[in-house]
């Protein structure tokens, strides 16, 4: 059993942890969040201390230690900007740390962290759950046997409607979050890198609050994209299924099944690490290069090769900004 503690608990993503954790075998003693709706921890480890103020978690973790106790690893489930500060934070603390995506917001961030990583002789890894998805696999697999030389055509959809609240939120600020397509789009672009090959071209389209729609042309695949937090571009058929949310990919026109196997990939990504087969920071380099890039980017309006759903008609910013 190893012994975790985490920061973010209040967040959207930290029950994957918590669940994950808890999953795996292994216990929680410490957490932190700068606000207290967390009883979220009741149903996986009510006994665990909870801190709304850093220095005193950061005492408390010093206090455990000094007791004779082994912190194992920090989880990070902070606000996009801060990983990278608590990533630092968990390996000088003496942990292995496990950081949910984006792990940075620029990719010069992971160059500094590798080297905290050698200096403390800890390691940082980060969640790409998509990489341990069986269809996933299996199209990398046929990718990988397939003719070298054979680029493949690729669309991508992903809609995920987001309520009044984000614009308010640190995720509707880009510097805080990374914008749109970091946000919900990083695991994608680097499930696309890690099957197709790296990016060679990079074009943004269309880039507002509420969505982005671009090209990458990477090794193996010419890709066209559009990401979305805008409800109202839901297609029909997504909307009268009960959908609330669409994703699609095609790949040479015909679809790309992956919408089931999700439910325990946070939990399989928590097996890997343990095992010693997680994914790295250094890993992430290459969609953290790719978002920074897409952020920014000058758009070019609809030229070129472009995602049909990027001719939907832009929308004013809820509060007019």
């Amino acid at each position: 059993m190893k012994n975790f503690v985490l920061i973010g608990l209040g967040g959207y993503i930290a029950p994957r942890h918590l669940k994950a954790i808890k999953e795996t075998g292994n216990n929680l003693i410490a957490a932190y969040d700068k606000n207290d709706s967390v009883g979220i921890i009741d149903s996986y480890f009510p006994h665990a201390s909870f801190f709304t103020e850093q220095e005193l978690f950061d005492r408390h973790n010093n206090l455990v230690k000094a007791k004779g106790t082994n912190i194992d690893y920090l989880t990070v489930c902070s606000p996009n900007y801060l990983h990278d500060a608590h990533t630092r934070y968990g390996l000088r603390l003496g942990a292995d740390v496990i950081c949910e995506k984006p792990v940075v917001l620029s990719p010069w961030n992971i160059d500094a962290l590798e080297q905290i990583e050698n200096e403390t002789g800890h390691k940082a890894y980060t969640i790409f759950q998509l990489r341990l998805h069986p269809s996933v696999i299996a199209l990398r697999k046929q990718v990988l046997e397939g003719p070298k030389d054979k680029v493949y055509d690729v669309d991508l959809a992903y809609i995920t409607p987001r309520g009044y609240w984000y614009y308010t939120s640190w995720k509707g600020q880009v510097q805080k979050s990374g914008g749109v397509a970091t946000n919900i789009g990083v695991h994608f672009y680097d499930m696309l890198q890690w099957i197709f090959g790296p990016v060679q071209k990079s074009i943004v389209h269309i880039a507002s609050h509420d969505r982005v729609a671009g090209y990458l042309e990477l090794k193996q695949a010419r890709v066209r994209y559009f990401l979305s937090i805008n409800g109202d571009h839901l297609p029909k058929e997504a909307v009268e299924a009960g959908k609330t949310s669409y994703r699609a990919i095609t790949v040479d026109g015909a679809d790309f099944e992956f919408s089931n196997g999700f439910t325990d990939l946070h939990t399989r990504s928590y097996e890997e690490i343990l095992a010693g087969r997680g994914f790295r920071i250094s890993e992430a380099k290459e969609c953290i290069q790719t978002v920074y890039d897409i952020r920014h980017a000058e758009p070019i309006g609809l030229k070129g090769d472009y995602h049909p759903m990027a001719k939907l008609p832009l929308t004013q910013h809820p509060f007019g900004w």
